[in-house]
């Protein structure tokens, strides 16, 4: 776990939009638009870090197409200390 999450939060330049995601979606699960508007990101750009946060066994969603919601797994849910403190190795801000 800790070298997949430094591959996607520490080691890449989308590391920081994919951290706001993962701790916007602890609070509570969203659809894409609603963590585009949350977050003032592209769609698109929020699009693409979903599907590759799913893809990697941190997301998982319920519905679909426009009504789709996205929750942390069991699995992110259980490593968020290891998440936060790859954050902190890799200088990014607690930023939402």
């Amino acid at each position: 776990m800790r070298q997949l999450l430094w591959w996607l939060i520490g080691g890449t330049q989308g590391g920081k939009n994919r951290l706001r995601i993962i701790r916007t979606l602890n609070r509570r699960p969203m659809n894409r638009n609603q963590l585009s508007n949350k977050l003032d990101l592209n769609y698109k750009t929020v699009q693409h870090h979903l599907e590759m946060l799913e893809e990697n066994n941190i997301l998982t969603t319920a519905g679909d197409e426009y009504g789709k919601m996205y929750f942390l797994t069991d699995w992110m849910e259980s490593n968020l200390d290891l998440l936060e403190e790859i954050a902190k190795e890799a200088s990014l801000t607690d930023d939402e």
